[in-house]
């Protein structure tokens, strides 16, 4: 069987727990795809937002993460994409309900503002949760604006 792929991708905020988070996922058996930043250098977050999101809306299951140092400005250029339900995460409770509601494929963190054992936390929350369907289900279908 294929290991799991997850790709990620963060601006120089967000370079510090990126890396954190993919040693800890390859850990766990996770196969991680690095779209970058490689490095604490400025860098413009769409250019790593945007192929993490692409990734994801084309590979049907796939779940990715992305880091910048608000989360607002990596969250707001995934959600451009379609078939992106990006969510920004500050607490597990958030990340988990996320997932549980409203089917979230990239869960966002806002590097500045949360631990990274925070981190590690809600990131095992998002991948360890599955979507409820149901009556939430409807209200999915109604977000892509096509």
């Amino acid at each position: 069987m294929s290991k799991v792929i997850i790709p990620i991708g963060a601006d120089h905020a967000g370079y510090e727990l990126k890396e954190i988070l993919k040693s800890y996922l390859i850990d766990k058996g996770y196969e991680v795809k690095d779209f970058g930043c490689h490095s604490t250098a400025s860098i413009d977050y769409p250019d790593y937002a945007h192929p993490v999101a692409s990734l994801v809306e084309e590979s049907k299951g796939m779940k990715g993460i992305l880091i910048c140092g608000s989360g607002n400005g990596i969250n707001m250029t995934a959600n451009k994409h379609q078939g992106i339900r990006a969510a920004l995460c500050w607490k597990k409770e958030i990340a988990e309900l996320a997932r549980q509601h409203n089917d979230a494929n990239i869960i966002v963190l806002p590097a500045r503002f949360i631990s990274i054992d925070e981190g590690i936390e809600m990131v095992d929350t998002f991948f360890s949760t599955e979507f409820e369907g149901g009556r939430h289900q409807n209200r999915v279908d109604k977000i892509a604006c096509i």
